[in-house]
This record gives C-alpha cells, structure tokens and sequence, in this order.
C-alpha cells in the first residue's frame, strides 16, 4: 500500500540521516535511490521507499524564511523588536525551523504561531484587530459547557458545505483528476447523515462506517473547477461526570497496541508515563493525570505537515510541544500504555463563528465506556483561566464537531494510487492526477457552516 507509513519506525542509515537532518535534501534523495540500486535488507527497502515520499515535505515551501527574513517580519509584525529576540524564540521552541542546504529556514506558520500562542506577543502587535469572533466564540464554548451541566445532552443538525478547488499553477485541464472530500462518519455522536448537493457526479461514496470516510469525483478536469459537497448530520452528545471511585479497573483488550510509527511504547514514553502516573493504579485517575499533564506542559504548537514527523508521540512528548493532533495521539500514546483503551477521533470543529480542521480522542473506562478528551481544547480553557471549561474537555465534547475520521493511517474508498498529502488522517481532502499525487500547497480546500440548528434537550428525550 502506497500510503502505509508504518515503516517509518525503522532507522534511516546514518549518511541519510545526516544529509536529512543538514537539509541537503537532494543530497539525501540522490543517496537513497544509490542505496535502493543494491542489496538491502527488505524492511529497509520499504523505509526508504517511503522517506522518498517524506522528504519532498521538508522544503522550502513549508520552510519559507531564512534568519534574516524572519527578523524582518519579526520587526514588521511587533513593537520594540530586541537584537536577537528571534534566537530566543528559537531556544524557547516557540518558532519551528529546520536546516535547508545547512541554513537555517524557518516554517511558514511561525508568525502565526507567535500570535496565537504568546498573549506578550499580541499586546505587541503593531496592528492589533478586535477580535470580536475570539470572544463570541469562548462565551458560546462556556455557554454549551453550563447548559450541558445542567440539562445532560445536547443536539444539533448540522449543514456544511465543503469544497476544494486547484491552483491556476496545477491545474491541468482535460485530464483526469480524482477528488476526496471527507465527509461525515457514522459514529455514535453522528447519525441521520444526508448528502444535499454536489458537484461534479459523485463517483463513490465511502460507506458510513468507513474508517476515513470520503466522498470521490473522478473527471476530466475543467479550468477553474469546483469541487464541492453539502451535507448534513444529527449530532448529539450526553454530559458525563467521570467518579474516579466508580471506575473498575477492568478493560476490554481493543484499542491498547502499537501503531506504527506515531503510536509506539518506547524507553523514554514509558519513562514519561511512569513520571506522569506516580503509581496511581485507578484507570480514571491515570487517564485525568495524562490529560492535565498535556493540557499544562505541553505546549500549543503549529506544526510541519505529519507526514514530516517520524513518531508524532515521542515529537510531543521530547519537545513538549504540538497541535491539537499531535496532542491528541500523545494522549491516546500514554493511555494505551497505562492499559487504557483510546482512540482517535477527528474532523471539523463546526460551528456558526468558525469552521476548520481538529483533532481529538476518546477513551474507555468502566463502567462509563466511551469517553472524550480534547487535550487542546482543554488546554487552551487552562490557559485562559477556565477551569471549569478545562474539567469538562476530560471526558465531553460540545456538539461543534464533525467527525470524517474514526482512526489513523486508514486508507480511502476507493483507495488512492498516489502517496497522500497527509497520509495519516484527513480532514482536507485530497487530490490526484493519473501521474501523481497534489501537495496541499497546490489546491484549495473550503469547509463552511452554513446552519447549526441547535435543540437544546433533555437527556431522557
């Protein structure tokens, strides 16, 4: 399968390494295909064939800035810039940046990352916008967290619209071009899924319980084509207050192994977990020790695209630091290795003030079952001083969401031929010619919410 990255777990020879770590990346692609020309053993055969797909990643297009062109915008962006206030960033891991051609190049989010992250930084903003969504947009999460404590459920029919559309630079006219919305999954917080509209033909809709659920156009590509989908769904979620003194330590044996590369128990993930848990032994109490420990240390962090993390796990937990993803698949990491089961949910955090792409998890503890952790969610609550929006995010979710994805690493119906653009979730969508595979720096997405009819009901209605 073109797009199995599990073998990344294996080790990349050291000269690869080297040249990769140094940002001589033609380098390292020159070398590998030299070392693929001979004898290898199979399974490094395979890690090579897949770092060929991962290293066209790590370029210049999601590394942008050299030093000096980051201190300019540095200086552009904020007041009473210090000499060598930038290098401090980096010391902090508050700016992402790698090696290319042995030069320092810094990611093209690292701006946007300072602003979301450092509140000192947004008070030094030259041009500073109110951000009248921002506020609207907590009061309506504190909001669903008061009225889903004092009535117990929540319903909402949710109507999306969903698009994507290639760049004048890709796009190919005339040829055939397959398409991969993702859509909603059947699961149970989602049912009564409909599809309302969609252009071009649908070829095939993936089947409700698919583990990444995608609608697929296949076509001869027309110039300026849209690609796009309204659907709708029922969404209802039930309020749970987790008892530590009810929780039995006793669990069913699924979702609680490895899978590579992103969810592995290594030496320093294990030593991790034993620092994290103190020896608490009570499932529920390890669980809530994992999900503070995520929401307080590590930090809110853009990343690179995935498929550039060699295990997403470790990356957090060594650099302390991800987005709401690699948090997520931190948490579910951690649970995993307590004997918990966990895993992973994603999609679109949907609402009438803002749509866009999320990560989160569930977890399983008796006699609950299924329960929500949004380490991101939590964590932004935390550092805002909500403590009661922070308790709630263990264990609930608010209606906001649509979920495409039930798991990681899951390939689509039909399959693609290509290496995707993220091939470890998908809440984009993805695009391919006969020939090869887009970046997503070569197309569009647009995910919209057009109505959110909110019922607002009692649990036993």
């Amino acid at each position: 399968m073109i797009n199995d990255i599990s073998w990344a777990k294996i080790p990349l020879p050291d000269d690869i390494l080297r040249l990769k770590n140094a940002g001589y990346l033609v380098e390292a692609k020159s070398a590998i295909g030299h070392m693929l020309s001979g004898f290898l053993p199979e399974c490094m055969r395979k890690r090579l064939e897949l770092e060929k797909e991962i290293i066209g990643i790590l370029d210049e297009n999601e590394y942008p800035y050299k030093r000096q062109e980051a201190a300019e915008l540095l200086n552009r962006t904020f007041t009473d810039v210090m000499e060598g206030e930038l290098d401090e960033l980096v010391r902090s891991s508050a700016a992402d940046w790698i090696y290319i051609n042995g030069e320092i190049h810094f990611h093209k989010l690292f701006l946007d990352n300072i602003i979301k992250t450092r509140s000192d930084y947004r008070m030094r903003l030259k041009v500073r916008e109110d951000d009248d969504a921002g506020i609207l947009r907590q009061k309506m999460l504190n909001d669903n967290v008061s009225y889903m404590k004092d009535h117990g459920r929540k319903k909402a029919r949710v109507i999306i619209r969903a698009s994507i559309r290639i760049n004048k630079e890709s796009e190919r006219v005339g040829e055939k071009v397959r398409v991969h919305i993702p859509i909603p999954r059947k699961c149970r917080q989602v049912k009564d899924i409909k599809i309302l509209e969609a252009s071009p033909e649908i070829t095939v809709i993936a089947p409700e319980d698919a583990e990444q659920r995608t609608m697929c156009f296949e076509t001869e590509l027309k110039p300026d084509q849209e690609f796009y989908v309204r659907y709708s769904y029922l969404n209802s979620v039930d309020y749970v207050e987790v008892d530590p003194e009810k929780a039995v330590d006793a669990h069913p044996e699924f979702y609680k192994g490895e899978q590579a590369p992103h969810i592995l128990f290594t030496p320093f993930l294990k030593e991790l977990l034993e620092e994290i848990r103190e020896g608490e032994e009570n499932p529920a109490l390890v669980a809530r020790k994992i999900y503070d420990f995520i929401t307080t240390r590590v930090k809110y962090s853009f990343v690179r695209e995935y498929a550039g993390i060699d295990n997403i796990s470790e990356y957090a937990g060594k650099n302390l630091k991800g987005d709401c993803g690699v948090q997520a698949i931190l948490f579910i990491t951690l649970c995993r290795m307590a004997g918990i089961p966990a895993r992973w949910q994603s999609g679109l955090h949907a609402s009438p003030l803002y749509t866009g792409c999320h990560d989160w998890a569930e977890f399983y503890i008796e006699p609950y079952g299924w329960l929500y952790a949004d380490p991101s969610f939590g964590g932004s609550a935390y550092r805002m001083g909500q403590m009661e929006r922070w308790n709630y995010y263990f264990g609930n979710l608010d209606i906001y969401r649509m979920a495409a994805n039930g798991s990681l690493q899951s390939e689509f119906i039909p399959p693609r031929k290509y290496f995707r653009a993220d091939p470890i979730d998908n809440q984009r969508g993805e695009v391919e010619y006969e020939d090869r595979g887009l970046s997503f720096l070569e197309f569009q997405s647009e995910q919209v919410t057009e109505l959110i009819e909110d019922w607002q009901v009692k649990r036993d209605e």
